[in-house]
């Protein structure tokens, strides 16, 4: 069983706006955070990276980078650069309607090149509350640690570069690369720094990981901690506890939240009546649907899918 496609299958990446930043020493750039994860490849000379809260790290040619939706960090030639927003700079170079065009653009000193590939991409609700929610700041894979880095490295950059282009079809071409360089970027920080939290270190646990595929095979079922259980091959009390201790999370919390994230996914990208959506979450009337989301985003149906589509408006690499 492999739960980790289990999870991801409805993983979804929607867009993706791509850049490339030609970077001579000494340079300095700022993000307030995006709205999307954005994974950055470069070339040529190595780079600093801070994470806001976090000390600098050094960042080699061939490295990929992923940082979180909106965490502030900064990058430059070395850790002390005097670093210009990124806001700036795009409103200084950007070209038509912002994030609906490829994003290229100089800026430095004149000394050592680094040419920084970026790729923000925006994901489905489903991807952001049950993936990139429970993901770290930042996931830093090392060309020289793993060998599938380097191809996936290549796949970055042939993104890039190919949506530079524009040729047809390139906007569901880079979201589709987007999802492939997601699982392997999450398969890979696995492999390297241990589970992890949530249902990422649920899954590297056999038993605990068939509960968690029938939940997301088939969550509108009727499911109880004894039905799990039995999935699970193990006592109620002993699947219980293994659950929470591993994902953090009650068997049947576990399941409302992955309910309520396929409710989101539902609200935004397909139309459906409340009452419909109400009834696939496992609800009988959209008002006791309408509480309990409101209980799980802080947000009514209506005022989330409002919020929504005002951050869709933000896309943009600062």
């Amino acid at each position: 069983m492999d739960a980790l496609s289990d999870v991801l299958t409805i993983c979804r990446s929607e867009r993706a706006v791509t850049a490339r930043f030609a970077l001579t020493a000494p340079w300095g750039l700022a993000s307030e955070g995006t709205p999307g994860a954005v994974i950055r490849l470069a070339r040529g000379a190595p780079y600093w990276m801070q994470i806001e809260g976090q000390p600098p790290q050094s960042i080699a040619a061939g490295d990929l980078v992923m940082v979180s939706p909106g965490v502030r960090h900064r990058l430059g030639s070395n850790p002390d650069a005097c670093a210009t927003p990124f806001a700036e700079l795009i409103a200084r170079h950007a070209i038509g309607p912002r994030g609906e065009r490829p994003l290229v653009f100089a800026h430095g000193g004149g000394g050592a090149f680094t040419d920084l590939y970026s790729t923000q991409l925006w994901f489905s609700a489903f991807s952001r509350h049950a993936v990139l929610r429970i993901l770290p700041p930042c996931i830093h894979i090392r060309d020289v640690e793993l060998s599938l880095a380097n191809s996936l490295a290549t796949t970055m950059q042939a993104l890039t570069e190919e949506t530079l282009l524009q040729r047809p079809g390139w906007r569901l071409s880079a979201a589709r690369m987007g999802e492939l360089l997601l699982v392997n970027l999450l398969r890979e920080h696995m492999a390297s720094e241990g589970a992890g939290t949530g249902w990422l270190r649920g899954i590297v646990d056999p038993a605990i990981a068939r509960a968690i595929s029938h939940i997301h095979r088939r969550p509108q079922e009727n499911w109880t901690v004894a039905s799990l259980a039995r999935e699970a091959g193990m006592s109620r009390t002993r699947f219980s506890a293994r659950f929470k201790n591993l994902v953090d999370a009650s068997p049947i919390g576990y399941l409302h939240a992955h309910r309520m994230a396929l409710a989101a996914e539902a609200l935004e990208i397909e139309g459906r009546p409340l009452a419909r959506i109400a009834q696939d979450a496992g609800y009988e009337s959209d008002k006791a649907f309408a509480r309990a989301f409101q209980r799980w985003s802080g947000l009514t149906p209506f005022g989330y899918l409002k919020h929504e589509l005002e951050r869709r408006s933000r896309v943009g690499f600062d």
